[in-house]
């Protein structure tokens, strides 16, 4: 299944009471928060949920899958996630 961003405000809408532009603005604040955290290099820790962090990759030698010629990839951050022991739990048991 794949959740979008309309799926997130509907369920916030249909599970408080709330009007639909504010379960918009509730959904845009927390992503423009999660989204500025994770920007400016801090982890993310979300209890019962998870931990996003940024890490760093350092520059590497890597090629070009179509021709075979190999090049330089720059160093770049990345996003990792860990799942709290909650919800690894809640996915393992399959409910």
């Amino acid at each position: 299944m794949t959740l979008t961003k309309a799926d997130l405000v509907m369920e916030v809408y249909h599970k408080h009471d709330v009007t639909k532009a504010q379960a918009a603005e509730t959904v845009e604040t927390f992503l423009r928060v999660t989204k500025g955290c994770l920007a400016s290099g801090e982890d993310l820790l979300i209890s019962g949920f998870g931990k996003f962090n940024v890490k760093a990759k350092n520059a590497r030698r890597g090629r070009n899958p179509q021709t075979g010629k190999e090049l330089i990839l720059e160093p770049r951050k990345v996003v990792t996630f860990k799942p709290s022991g909650i919800l690894r739990d809640r996915i393992n048991s399959g409910h």
